[in-house]
Formats: C-alpha cells, sequence, structure tokens
C-alpha cells in the first residue's frame, strides 16, 4: 500500500545536499577535477560512455566524479527475478548502514580479539512462499551485506540469494538466478574475465585449422549443387 506524504520536495532538497556534502568528503583534501579524472581514468571514462551509450568525455568524466554502489551482474541477475525468471517480487524488511566490529578469535587466550571496525550495509527481503506438499504456507527471506555504503547492491544480494534457495523450498528452477552454478560461474568473475579477455590473443592455428575446415565444405556443398544440377538436367 502506498500512503501519500507531505513534505516530500523539502525531503528530496534535503536528501541531495547531503549526498553533495558526503560524496565531497574532507573539505582539506584538493577537490578532484575532471581534467584529472578524464586523463587518469581513461578506461573508467570509455566504460561509463559505453554503459550510458553517449560519447562525451566529460560528461562521463563528471558521472565518475558524481557517481556512488555500480552493481553490474548482480543487479541484473537481481532485476531478472522481479520479472518472472525467479516468482521474487519482496518487501524491504530492513536496511542498515553502520559499522560493524571485526574480531579474531584467537584460542590460545580464549577470547575474541577485536581488529577493527568495518562500515558495512545490510539488508533483509521478506518474500511470500505459497508453501509445497511438504512445507506449509509462510514468509521467506533473502540477505545481503556488502563493504561501504551500498544499498542497491545490498539488495540486489538479498533477491538472488531468496532465489537461489528454490532448490531447498522445493521450488520450480525457472530462472538463471535460481541455478548457484550459473551465478556463480558468470558473475563477473576472473574466469571470466580472462576467457573474453584472452579473444585479444592472435589465434593463428585455430584460425587456420577452422578456414581449412570451411574451405572443405564449401567444396563438397558446391560439388554437391553440381551433381543436383547434373541430375535435374539429365532428367
Amino acid at each position: 500500500m502506498y500512503v501519500a506524504a507531505k513534505g516530500g520536495e523539502r525531503a528530496i532538497e534535503n536528501a541531495h545536499r547531503l549526498l553533495a556534502y558526503e560524496r565531497r568528503g574532507d573539505p582539506s583534501v584538493p577537490e578532484l577535477s575532471l581534467a584529472q579524472i578524464g586523463e587518469q581514468l581513461t578506461l573508467a571514462v570509455d566504460r561509463v560512455m559505453n554503459e550510458g551509450s553517449l560519447y562525451d568525455r566529460e560528461l562521463a568524466a563528471l558521472a565518475i566524479k558524481q557517481a556512488r554502489g555500480d552493481e553490474g551482474f548482480l543487479l541484473a541477475l537481481g532485476y531478472s527475478t522481479q520479472r518472472g525468471y525467479g516468482r521474487n517480487h519482496p518487501f524491504a524488511g530492513e536496511i542498515r548502514l553502520g559499522e560493524a566490529e571485526l574480531e579474531f578469535a584467537a584460542e590460545e587466550v580464549g577470547f575474541a580479539v577485536p581488529l577493527g571496525r568495518i562500515t558495512v550495509t545490510e539488508c533483509q527481503m521478506i518474500n511470500q512462499f505459497r508453501g509445497s506438499a511438504s512445507e506449509p504456507p509462510r514468509f521467506t527471506r533473502g540477505y545481503g551485506l556488502g563493504f561501504g555504503q551500498c544499498e542497491r547492491k545490498a539488495m540486489a544480494m538479498a533477491l538472488v540469494d531468496r532465489a537461489l534457495r528454490a532448490r531447498e523450498l522445493g521450488e520450480e528452477i525457472r530462472g538463471p538466478a535460481q541455478d548457484e552454478e550459473f551465478v556463480l560461474s558468470h558473475s563477473d568473475n576472473v574466469q571470466a574475465t580472462g576467457f573474453v579477455e584472452h579473444l585479444k590473443l592472435p589465434h593463428y592455428v585455430d584460425f587456420q585449422a577452422e578456414l581449412g575446415l570451411v574451405r572443405r565444405l564449401r567444396a563438397e556443398f558446391e560439388e554437391a549443387g553440381t551433381a543436383g544440377s547434373v541430375r535435374e538436367a539429365a532428367e
């Protein structure tokens, strides 16, 4: 249910001001210029232009300066579950940003030793479960946790986490986000990067083999076509 609230415009303006303040960071550190981004982060600028389908290096540099949580493939997987490839249309139960203490369990001293504090974002998504032959109808949840401020990534992670519970809950596997092997093998991992990048390397031997095969198949095709034409002419 959606409820109208007053003061929406003022809240949005204040949110924009807070975002600009947080984005700027420590005022004692010199501000990053668009020229610096354009000259020193050239590949990042190129990526933004490709993702945005707009060739404008200055705007791309500005987008990098203003950007804050790129989710990439994980966001796509989470969105796919909402479009029908995973039966996922949940409610955000809780989205939290805060600091968590990192500890090391030292067995020799018998207590945990604090190592420091890290900023994390976590999200719990509440999703309806219709039940199965062995499980009654109930609510289930998905959970996401990421470093720093990354609400959208944590939400996408929670969506995928819930989708991956399909086998556990006896649901029909209908989407990529419900398949553990697909998710783990294609989520922008090192293997994916290396396997795509290696196509830039010379493949002379492979290409020569393919070329020889195609030439032989074309010769057989043309020979078969010629033989067919001769038979038709004879008839």
